[in-house]
């Protein structure tokens, strides 16, 4: 059932033109700051020749490419994921998706994986772009795989709250600003006062997306994102739970 809901969602993602130009904005701009960057490398590639242990390849260039979608999927996020229920609540479609023969945890896990696979596609996109880099110069493997992995963990954060946050409205329009909200408080701690805000700054996505962005895939950081995943989908699960048995 959880693949039936996959496909269900996956159909209306790709007939939507909103998903298709998100997806070619992001491209676009990635696609910017990849070229930016890699003529500023070529500027500079003399001067970084006589320097002993000197910033690679895919440290100037793969690295911003990843933060920039990074940033770039926190605003995005919310303009996809607001559909997920609070789109049927609108158009009372999900009354008889409660209905069916199927449970919540089904119906959750699936919008939240195909939500997912989307993005995944657009993570695919942004390596193969810095894949190209190998036909001029020697790729960082190890940097490469913990920024693909870091941005595979914060899409998951990102899809999870924004499920969440569709599921306690009926307005799309609510749900969008409501996630986006909440994303970018998250990363705006880490420009609080450290003398103000003490430990606040370790609940800062990007902060630790910025672990896997310097190549330090940290396991405090792992378990971070997945904590965070977990709680938002089973907070979805226990909201749609109640009410199906109050409805």
């Amino acid at each position: 059932m959880i693949a039936t809901i996959i496909r269900k969602e996956l159909h209306m993602l790709f007939i939507s033109p909103l998903a298709w130009l998100l997806l070619a904005l992001i491209q676009a701009v990635s696609a910017w700051v990849f070229l930016v960057r890699l003529d500023a490398f070529l500027e500079i590639q003399p001067q970084l020749l006589q320097i002993a242990n000197s910033p690679g390849i895919t440290e100037v260039i793969v690295s911003p490419v990843f933060m920039i979608a990074a940033v770039l999927l926190l605003m995005i996020t919310p303009l996809l994921s607001m559909r997920l229920l609070a789109e049927e609540r609108r158009d009372h479609t999900l009354t008889l998706l409660m209905s069916a023969p199927v449970s919540i945890a089904d119906i959750v896990l699936g919008k939240f994986l195909s939500l997912v696979l989307f993005f995944s596609a657009v993570i695919v996109l942004v390596v193969m772009l810095c894949f190209s880099l190998r036909t001029g110069g020697a790729l960082d493997y190890g940097l490469l795989l913990s920024n693909t992995l870091g941005l595979f963990l914060l899409v998951a954060c990102f899809s999870a709250l924004g499920l969440y946050v569709s599921s306690l409205t009926a307005q799309p329009v609510i749900a969008a600003a409501g996630s986006l909200g909440v994303l970018l408080g998250l990363w705006l701690i880490d420009l609080a006062n450290d003398a103000t805000a003490g430990w606040l700054h370790y609940f800062s996505l990007l902060k630790h997306f910025g672990y896997f962005n310097q190549g330090l895939i940290d396991t405090f950081s792992i378990a971070y994102f997945i904590l965070f995943t977990v709680t938002f989908l089973v907070l979805t699960i226990r909201r749609l739970d109640g009410e199906r048995l109050h409805g």
